[in-house]
């Protein structure tokens, strides 16, 4: 099955697959066809769904096909292009730099890990590019598609290994979260 990512006449983007569309946030750099580590852009290509990941002190594990692991305390994802770690999970404490999994708020108390970058990754084509739940109003990520919980709980409860986020060059834009 494949989950399309789709830029909606009014600027705002939403998330298809087969019976559902839903809105979502994209990166506060818009969606383009060159990621860069760091812009916050949301990259173009088709990126196979990995594993899935969920904060087992605030929910019950969530249903899904996909490969699922609980958030632990020292959880990290290395997003420093120099080390040999980059775009990989990692455990805390950790020098480079990186993203901390377990968070205060709670946008990666569910998370979705699209193949972007990952096999093998490229230094400084981006890291840590996910599907995690959004921040109230939908404001721009640093890069992933960010969707209200109930509509990331739909999502996990189809997705199956070989499933793929597709986000297409149509979808190229500058990201505007209420529409212009």
């Amino acid at each position: 099955m494949d989950v399309t990512l789709i830029r909606q006449e009014d600027g705002t983007y939403a998330l298809c697959w087969p019976g559902n569309r839903v809105a979502c946030a994209v990166g506060r750099g818009g969606v383009r066809l060159d990621k860069r580590e760091g812009d916050g852009a949301t990259p173009v290509g088709v990126f196979p769904f990995r594993r899935a990941f969920y904060r087992p002190d605030r929910q019950v594990p969530p249903f899904t096909g996909l490969p699922l692991d609980g958030i632990e305390r020292a959880d990290g994802w290395c997003d420093d292009p120099a080390h040999p770690d980059y775009n990989r999970p990692v455990k805390l404490p950790f020098t480079a730099s990186h993203e901390v999994m377990w968070m205060d708020e709670d946008i990666y108390d569910l998370v979705l890990v699209p193949g972007h970058n990952d096999d093998p990754p490229v230094p400084g084509l981006g890291s840590a590019v996910f599907v995690h739940l959004a921040r109230p109003g939908f404001p721009g990520t640093a890069g992933c598609i960010a969707l209200e919980r109930p509509s990331m709980l739909a999502l996990l409860a189809v997705l199956q290994p070989g499933d793929r986020l597709v986000v297409p060059a149509d979808a190229v834009g500058h990201y505007d979260a209420a529409g212009s």
